[in-house]
């Protein structure tokens, strides 16, 4: 049936395949995929080693010990556990809200939320680079779409200003995944208070990793005020797996009334709870892990650069390798493979310009840097733009 449409995207050096991707070991900066072993990962967000952290294996053993596999139900039934109220009470004592409220998956979480915070007759104003999640959310509401130039707030506020819509909901990435930027948390905040608008904002990537690890408003020195909605992840620099929703009260109680993907899904099981639990914990006691993840970033960063790589926009711990097509892509991710480190080729539809997409963390040694570099210099650096 797909057959003609498969061979064309692998004429044209598109076509995705789930094999060979595979891991026969834990995550970590060092991975294990088919019969290649000991490969040096730079291609997780697993941004402070804690997916494989013992603390958090043994958390996610006692919760599973306790509440056992399955949730068995959706949250409104009898699927969460005690667990989930403290990972929430948790969650919103991290990030300063009245309240918190965890979904299965940040995809679902924002193909969920977004239509139910806009709805039809309201307007929703969304970053052209903003994640497939959040795209997706925007195209299922019944709302006013608008499709703002990345980071540009004078374009956002022209789009606001002409809209006549009851309620006006902003939409950003507050880390852009693919190219490793920060979105301009400060002047869209100001922008959203003076025009009465929400402010919706996707933390995944910035949770744990930016403001000390308390995210992106703290990044900017921001309050996490009524008007705005944040959502994280527990999947990424928390290790875990699962979303969460921070905000007022009212919008929590909004989100358990009309969130579709929280009221017809079985409940995030307990063991990804536990385990975020204790990660929680430890990103807010254990300061040095952030440091070193942000001192190897620019380490990483300034060498790539004395390459003369292209680095784009990165002002994160997501740095791309910019690239001008797509065999150049393919095939510097095949010479770094060749050489005992996982990067994969980012190509379209995903990205506009293929490139690699390097992600350091804080598990990463001087010597593991020194040695994508080498790896580079020596084999790569032909291929760059």
């Amino acid at each position: 049936m797909f057959l003609r449409e498969l061979e064309g995207l692998k004429e044209n050096g598109l076509l995705r395949e789930i094999k060979d991707r595979d891991r026969a070991s834990p995550q970590g900066r060092l991975i294990s995929i088919g019969k290649r072993h000991c490969l040096l990962n730079f291609a997780s967000n697993d941004y402070l080693g804690l997916a494989n952290h013992p603390a958090v294996v043994e958390a996610a053993k006692k919760a599973l010990t306790e509440f056992g596999a399955g949730a068995g139900a959706s949250r409104l039934l009898s699927g969460g556990t005690t667990l989930h109220k403290k990972l929430e009470t948790a969650l919103a004592r991290f990030k300063g809200t009245g309240s918190a409220l965890i979904f299965n998956s940040g995809y679902s979480l924002n193909t969920g939320l977004i239509p139910a915070v806009a709805a039809e007759g309201d307007a929703l104003f969304s970053d052209e680079l903003n994640h497939a999640s959040i795209v997706d959310g925007c195209r299922l509401s019944r709302a006013k779409k608008h499709i703002y130039r990345h980071k540009d707030v004078g374009h956002l506020e022209e789009l606001i200003k002409k809209s006549d819509a009851r309620r006006k909901v902003v939409v950003t990435d507050a880390v852009f995944s693919m190219d490793g930027d920060i979105a301009p948390l400060n002047d869209l905040y100001a922008l959203c208070k003076a025009e009465g608008a929400a402010l919706y904002i996707d933390d995944a990537h910035g949770t744990g990793v930016t403001g000390k690890g308390k995210g992106t408003l703290k990044h900017f020195g921001l309050k996490p005020v009524p008007f705005v909605i944040e959502m994280g992840t527990l999947s990424k620099a928390l290790g875990s797996f699962g979303a969460f929703l921070t905000g007022p009260k009212e919008t929590v109680g909004w989100a358990v009334n009309n969130a579709r993907c929280l009221i017809y899904s079985t409940a995030l099981p307990p063991s990804p709870v536990g385990a975020a639990l204790k990660a929680l914990e430890l990103v807010g006691t254990d300061g040095a892990r952030i440091e070193r993840l942000w001192a190897n970033r620019d380490m990483l960063l300034s060498a790539l650069q004395r390459l003369g790589l292209d680095t784009g926009e990165s002002e994160t711990p997501i740095i791309p390798v910019m690239l001008k097509d797509v065999q150049d892509a393919l095939g510097m991710s095949r010479r770094l493979l060749a050489a005992g480190i996982y990067a994969p080729a980012i190509r379209p539809p995903t990205v506009k310009q293929p490139r690699l997409r390097l992600t350091v963390t804080a598990s990463h040694t001087d010597e593991d840097i020194e040695r994508l570099i080498r790896a580079l210099n020596n084999k790569c650096r032909s291929k760059a733009t």
